[in-house]
């Protein structure tokens, strides 16, 4: 089913006004393919009455709006994706420790299905052996299906590129063999990480932080400047003086840094 420009333009809307997510031109192919998937699972056959049903005020409607956004949102990700990150967290956590640091408080703002909050988790225990403190990680997403693979856990053997055979020994334990086997996170990782449901366009955020790192990467490239500078604001808000942010090495914040400087490219510190 072909969508026409005033329905792709409503739908665009629709997803802006609920997510912050910013749909381009030529995006009607998109759009009409992920939207088609869920008009086939519920047996519509035009967008109208998808529309309508997305768009009502019942439990059922705002249910299945969250699906939607599940088929729309993308999600790409991998254990140590951009890795200078992770080597700028190390030498961070180490000059935290040093100074007596026994509370660390982290957030990863879009956790996807968990290769990034695990990589965090996994980094931060390298390097805090004689750590006797709390260390607690936030992971959050706005997609639901996706946070639900997150706290599963569970990658195939693909997935597991960016670990080290001496990681995947310490962190996590498989089964099964070749393109079967599967592995899965410790308790270890695991209890260190809660995952919640989060739409980052809808400032200001439940948590009273202060967070001593913030990750938000790629996916401000989703978000117009409005959305991006109230994002950056709540970011401010909740990183504690000296706090890191990471964001995406494509995503600019020029203009709208409020009180952070940047360190490097892609990494901000809180004044």
């Amino acid at each position: 089913m072909e969508m026409d420009r005033r329905t792709f333009d409503t739908f665009r809307k629709l997803i802006y006004d609920k997510s912050g997510i910013t749909l381009g031109e030529g995006k009607e192919a998109l759009v009409s393919a992920r939207v088609g998937k869920r008009l086939r699972a519920l047996g519509y056959d035009n967008y109208k009455d998808y529309l309508q049903f997305l768009t009502g005020d019942s439990e059922e409607s705002e249910s299945e709006f969250i699906e939607f956004l599940d088929v729309i949102s993308t999600n790409v990700t991998s254990f140590f994706r951009e890795n200078d990150h992770f080597v700028f967290m190390a030498d961070y956590v180490k000059r935290m420790l040093s100074e007596g640091r026994d509370k660390v408080r982290i957030w990863c703002a879009a956790s996807s299905s968990g290769e990034e909050p695990y990589t965090l988790a996994m980094t931060f225990l390298e390097n805090a052996t004689h750590f006797h403190g709390d260390c607690k990680i936030l992971a959050t997403d706005i997609s639901t299906k996706i946070l639900k693979m997150a706290r599963a856990g569970r990658y195939p053997e693909a997935k597991m590129q960016g670990v080290s055979p001496q990681l995947r020994s310490k962190y996590f334990t498989h089964e099964g063999a070749g393109a079967n086997k599967v592995y899965t996170v410790s308790d270890t990782l695991a209890n260190m990480i809660t995952f919640k449901r989060l739409n980052l366009s809808k400032p200001p955020f439940p948590m009273k932080g202060p967070f001593d790192l913030i990750f938000c990467r790629n996916v401000m490239i989703y978000f117009d400047n409005i959305v991006r500078k109230k994002l950056m604001d709540e970011f401010s808000r909740l990183l504690r003086p000296g706090g890191y942010l990471m964001v995406g090495h494509s995503e600019s914040m020029a203009g709208m840094l409020c009180d952070m400087d940047t360190v490097q490219p892609s990494v901000y510190v809180k004044g």
